[in-house]
């Protein structure tokens, strides 16, 4: 397993260009089995949730050409409506494959999802959601088995605000007779990006952003050609890293209107954050950073995933932060590992309480998953000139972000990528 090697005490100055979404190009890649033909995505990031979504697609007899930033998808001569659990084991983005495969096909066998350990993330929203459209589900030996003759437009209140579980009835009921009413949605950016795919394809899709969704359906659907959107996790974690080391960079392409709360917290902390056309530039001077209080909540709130990274940065600033986790039970598991770098952080239960201006230290730290090893590669950097810290299991990083140790090298940061390294 690789790692990166990060050594400390270098200022960032330069250009680091923000990559497509993650989180929005799955859930539009699962979209193209509503329909043959070819659909053509674009500013795809070159990252292992994209290879394993479409090998996945693959399986399911898709044909796909994967050079990101382009993606080409394509329907093969078979159809294999089930997704098993060496595929969906690895990424639980992997159950967004349930609802277009029922939609389009009238049955769907998709294992239960794996992906980060970081807390319960049950899909019986997902189900149930189905369920209200006509499906009929049960759990056998750990898949998910739905059939439908056709499923039916319906009202749909989710219990709790889920985005996948957003996305996944998004697109079933797109395929599905009459109208859907989603409603108590997740409001990510990258719902309402998925909305405009499912408009283009030739449903009908208004309130995608919002916590009430319509979708009109339709008996089928039409491949598509689409951008996707800049990534507002990885331009947020760039921003985090230059206010962590200091510097001033240019983040080219990032998404601001989607970062309003980071933004908010980082200015308070006393970072410069401010426009330059389509791009962002991101300022720390000299003068100490200030300890500020987060709790993390949905959007449009402080999102759960810039939680690990402004830690870091509180370990820097002066005073104590508190930060309170209201997304996931088990997302403080980097904070073991900023400890070993000798970071000064108190965990009760759903709050850290964070005592910052205390020097960290490189050391060997495990990468627990995609947002914490981003957090570890932002501390390695705020340690001493030539301090090194080795992150391990870099594989989870790599979900995620696109040649992180790449783009930081290039605005100077002492960041490489060791091949083989164990842990």
């Amino acid at each position: 397993m690789d790692a990166i090697r990060v050594r400390g005490g270098r200022r960032l100055e330069g250009i680091i260009p923000i990559s497509g979404a993650k989180n929005a190009a799955l859930p539009i890649l699962c979209a193209t089995l509503l329909s043959d033909g070819e659909s053509l995505l674009r500013n795809v990031p070159a990252l292992r949730d994209i290879d394993t979504t479409s090998a996945l697609l693959r399986f399911l007899g898709r044909k796909v050409d994967a050079s990101p930033p382009l993606v080409r998808v394509f329907a093969g001569s078979d159809v294999r409506p089930e997704a098993p659990y060496e595929l969906v084991k690895q990424m639980r983005a992997s159950i967004m494959v349930l609802g277009p495969l029922l939609a389009r096909f009238g049955r769907a066998k998709v294992s239960l999802p794996g992906g980060c350990q970081i807390g319960s993330r049950p899909v019986d929203q997902h189900l149930k959601g189905l369920e209200a459209l006509g499906a009929t589900i049960s759990v056998q030996r750990g898949y998910i088995v739905a059939e439908c003759k056709r499923l039916r437009g319906n009202e749909v209140v989710f219990d709790i605000p889920t985005v996948t579980g957003t996305e996944n009835l998004m697109m079933a009921a797109a395929l599905a007779k009459g109208r859907t009413t989603l409603v108590n949605c997740a409001r990510e950016p990258e719902v309402e990006e998925l909305g405009r795919v499912l408009n283009k394809m030739g449903a009908i899709v208004d309130g995608a952003g919002t916590d009430v969704i319509h979708i009109e359906g339709r008996d089928e659907l039409a491949p598509f050609d689409h951008a996707i959107v800049a990534d507002r996790i990885e331009a947020g974690t760039y921003m985090v890293a230059v206010a962590a080391a200091g510097g001033d960079v240019l983040l080219e392409n990032a998404p601001l209107e989607y970062l309003e709360a980071v933004v908010a917290k980082l200015r308070q902390a006393g970072v410069e954050i401010g426009r330059e056309g389509s791009s962002v530039r991101v300022r720390r001077g000299e003068k100490p950073l200030r300890a500020i209080d987060i709790t993390t909540a949905p959007h449009p709130g402080f999102p759960t995933d810039m939680q690990a990274q402004m830690m870091v940065l509180m370990c820097v600033a002066q005073g104590t932060a508190r930060i309170a986790e209201t997304i996931f039970e088990n997302r403080f598991m980097h904070v073991p590992e900023l400890r070993r770098m000798g970071a000064m952080i108190d965990v009760d239960g759903h709050t850290a309480h964070v005592h910052g201006g205390v020097p960290l230290t490189g050391a060997k730290v495990m990468a627990t998953d995609l947002r914490a090893s981003a957090s570890l590669v932002i501390a390695g950097l705020v340690t001493a000139e030539n301090e090194e810290t080795d992150v391990l299991r870099v594989y989870h990083l790599d979900r995620g972000y696109e040649h992180m140790e790449t783009k930081l090298a290039n605005v100077g940061a002492d960041t490489t990528r060791i091949k083989g390294e164990a842990g």
